[in-house]
C-alpha cells in the first residue's frame, strides 16, 4: 500500500467519516487517502478521525515551519505524517481510551498498524507519541509527532520542545538557544486557536 500524503492545503475536513458542518475557518487538511483506508479498515469512531486530522494538520504546520527555518534540516517528513496520522489508531482496541486515559493503546497500536500493512519504522509512532521520553535516543521525527499531539490543543510541553531544539541545534551547528527560541515561537504560533479545535473535535461521536 502506498503510504503517501503531502503538505498542501486542502478540503477543510477529513474525507473520513462525512461529517457534515465543519468549521471552515481552521482549514484543516485532509488526511492522506491511504490513512483513510486505513481507518475505514478498523472501523475508527468518527471522534478519533478528528483528533487524526488535527494533529495530521498540526504536524504539517510544524514541518513546513521547520523547514522553512531550517532549509539543510533532515526529516522524514512522510513518516512524520504518517505517524501524526495515525498515532491512536490503538484506540479502536481499548474503546475506554477514547474518552478516559491509558497507555494500552500504545503498545497495541504498532502491532496494529503492522497487520494492516504499515511498515514498522513508520508504525512505531502509534507507541513513541506517548513514550517519547523512556524511549532510547529518539529520533526528530518521533519528536515532532508527540509535539504535534501536544501543542494541537494548547499544551505546552517544555522538556518535550527542548529536546527537538536540542537536536536541532546539534545538526543545524547553531547555539542551543537560539534554536529553543525559534521552536517555541514555531509552536506558540500553532497552538493557537486551541479551542476552536477542540470545540471542532468533540462535535464528533465518539
Amino acid at each position: 500500500m502506498p503510504w503517501v500524503t503531502h503538505l498542501s492545503r486542502a478540503i477543510v475536513l477529513p474525507r473520513y467519516p462525512p461529517t457534515g458542518g465543519g468549521i471552515t475557518r481552521l482549514n484543516i487538511r485532509d488526511l492522506p487517502d491511504a490513512t483513510c483506508d486505513l481507518l475505514k479498515r478498523v472501523n475508527a469512531p468518527p471522534r478519533l478521525v478528528a483528533h487524526l486530522a488535527l494533529v495530521h494538520d498540526a504536524a504539517a504546520d510544524l514541518l513546513r515551519a521547520l523547514h522553512t527555518r531550517w532549509r539543510n534540516l533532515a526529516i522524514d517528513d512522510a513518516a512524520v505524517l504518517f505517524g501524526a496520522a495515525t498515532h491512536d489508531v490503538g484506540k479502536v482496541l481499548h474503546p475506554a481510551e477514547l474518552v478516559g486515559s491509558g497507555t494500552a493503546h500504545e503498545q497495541d497500536g504498532p502491532r496494529l498498524l503492522e497487520q494492516l500493512g504499515a511498515p514498522p519504522e513508520w508504525a512505531r509512532f502509534a507507541r513513541t507519541h506517548g513514550t517519547w521520553k523512556q524511549e532510547t535516543s529518539p529520533a526528530v521525527e518521533d519528536l515532532i509527532v508527540a509535539l504535534a499531539d501536544t501543542c494541537w490543543k494548547g499544551k505546552r510541553n517544555e522538556e518535550l520542545e527542548g529536546m527537538l531544539a536540542a537536536r536541532i541545534a546539534e545538526s543545524q551547528g547553531v547555539d542551543r538557544w537560539e534554536a529553543v527560541a525559534a521552536v517555541d515561537e514555531i509552536v506558540a504560533e500553532i497552538a493557537n486557536r486551541a479551542d476552536e479545535r477542540l470545540a471542532w473535535q468533540n462535535r464528533h461521536p465518539i
